[in-house]
Formats: structure tokens, sequence, C-alpha cells
């Protein structure tokens, strides 16, 4: 099934057929990334905006460098230095960058909605790069690639995802995506950092990480976010490490080949050991590098690419 969508808003609304369809066509772009010469002429003539209104590294950089290595033009704009600064409203600084005739507006906001507020009043595509507590879906797409990438599927894995699942929209994704994908989906996590509308996800819920991991293929693990909880939800960093942090004798309970995967970034000594972040079961690293194909995929088929045009680059 092709994708045919404008706007990427999140993952609760994709088919599981068009996950598919940006899985795909990530794969086949993973191979250009690893040429030479790193550029296909997809995106020649288009105009890239990052409209970034909170701090990025990993993925802001990731976007640009899709973006370029699809040939586009790219503005990365600087909430710091411009007249948001001054108190102009949102949607006028994104009628500004759109006046500068942009394709295609990738926007990261603490507020959750807002891209979704955009795709309703500009004319360019929007993709949601993280708003607030809402969704993150490159993130969930490259997760889901790098899963697909080691493990050859992922219907019927059994995914434990541990942490702040409340806060994080990087969860919300993974849980859309696996579920729809036919993975077997565990959250664990002091109740006050699971989220209120539990029971409406397709997943199972744990209070005991050594009991959750039990014949795990993968465990993903989530940072606190203790920037988005307004009050203290659990006793100490100590106490949740003891009984949430991820260490060599948590990991030897889920099975011998289980991945380890984190968005980033992490809190080495707080949910996840230097041992574990380092050792052979992480695919951190190959989030990140998965994470290039992943938003090519998206640029490439929200200007209307078909697969048959990266067949032509060699990909």
């Amino acid at each position: 099934m092709p994708f045919k969508r404008k706007h990427l808003i999140g993952l609760e609304d994709l088919t599981p057929e068009e996950i598919k369809s940006l899985l795909d066509t990530a794969e086949a772009f993973k191979s250009i990334s690893n040429r030479q010469v790193k550029k296909v002429p997809s995106l020649r003539g288009r105009t890239v905006v990052n409209l970034f209104f909170e701090n990025s590294t990993r993925t802001r950089t990731s976007f640009e460098l899709a973006a370029k290595r699809l040939s586009a033009d790219v503005i990365n704009f600087s909430v710091s230095t411009s007249s948001v600064s001054k108190g102009e409203t949102l949607i006028d600084t994104a009628r500004t960058i759109e006046a500068l005739e942009s394709d295609m507006v990738v926007v990261r906001h603490s507020c959750s909605g807002v891209p979704l507020l955009l795709s309703n009043v500009l004319r360019s595509s929007i993709i949601n790069a993280g708003d607030g507590m809402h969704e993150h879906p490159t993130q969930g797409l490259l997760d889901m690639l790098t899963i697909r990438d080691k493990k050859k599927k992922i219907e019927g894995l059994k995914v434990v995802i541990s942490g702040d699942i409340a806060h994080s929209r990087v969860a919300r994704s993974n849980i859309y995506g696996l579920t729809k994908m036919g993975a077997k989906v565990t959250l664990v996590g002091p109740p006050t950092l699971l989220p209120k509308d539990i029971d409406r996800l397709d997943v199972k819920v744990e209070n005991d990480l050594r009991h959750a991991v039990k014949d795990a293929d993968v465990i993903y693990m989530l940072r606190i976010q203790l920037e988005r909880q307004k009050r203290s939800l659990f006793p100490s960093i100590r106490e949740y490490s003891m009984f949430f942090g991820l260490d060599e004798s948590v990991l030897k309970l889920a099975k011998p080949d289980a991945m380890v995967m984190h968005p980033g970034p992490m809190n080495r000594g707080v949910e996840i050991s230097p041992e574990v972040a380092d050792c052979k079961q992480s695919v951190i690293n190959d989030q990140v590098t998965n994470g290039i194909a992943a938003r090519m995929a998206v640029l490439f088929l929200l200007a209307g690419g078909e697969a048959n045009e990266i067949a032509a680059y060699g990909g």
C-alpha cells in the first residue's frame, strides 16, 4: 500500500500497511547512506525547515542530514535568535517561514498538539519531531526499523518498555507502532509514572522489572523526564535505580539475545548501567544510525516519492 499522506503527526492514526511502507522505504535508503557519495536528487529544489522550539541534538541533526542526503535545501530555525523571543506568536512565525516557500516543516515543541495545529493552517507538509507528551513518530519508526533489522520481524516479539512512560512521547509512538505491527508490549514502572489512559492501550502492565523482562526479546529503557514532572513522583533517584534500573543481573533474566534500546540521552547509572549501555546486546548506536534512513523515508514519501525511484538510485 503506497503512503499518500501529506503530514506525519503521529503513528496512532497510521495503518500497519502505511507503517510497513515507511519501514520498507527506510530499509532501501540505508544502502544509500553506506555509499561513498551519500546523496540522491529526490528532493532537489525542495526546502525543509527545522522549526525546533525545544533543544535537540540527535533529532535535529538527523533530520538535517536526512534532508541534505535527499538534496533538499535546509533551514534551521533558532528560537533563541528569532522574533519568538520578542513575543511573536507561533502561527505568525510559521507563516513567516512558509512565506519563504518552504515545502516541509519539521516541528518540535513542548506543547502537545502544535504539529496538528500547524497542519491546519499551513500549506507545507508538517512532520512531528516531538510534541509535549503526545508523540515522537520518527523515533518510533527508527526503533521499529532497528528491531526489524536485528530480529528480522516485529510480529510476536515481546517488547518491554520501562521507565517514565507517562511523560514519554517516545513511549507512546512505540506503543502505537509496535502493537499495530503485532508485537506484545509490556510497560514497566512505578504506578506514578504510568499513563492514566493505560487501559485503552493494547499493552500489559508490570511494576517489577525483573519479572517483566523474563523471555523478553527487546528491553527499551526510558530516562526520567524530570523537566516534565510537576511534582516528585518517586522517593529518590537512588531508589528508582534500585528497582527500575537495568543492570547486568536484570539483563540476564531476559532471552540471551535480547536487544537493549534507549532513545537518548541516557542517564548512566540511573535507568541503565554503563556496562549494559555498552554491552554487545545494546543497539543504541544502531538506533541513531537508523534515524537518518527513517527520516529520509518520511521526507521522501511525504513529497510524493515512489519506491521505484529508490531502485533507480541503486538503493
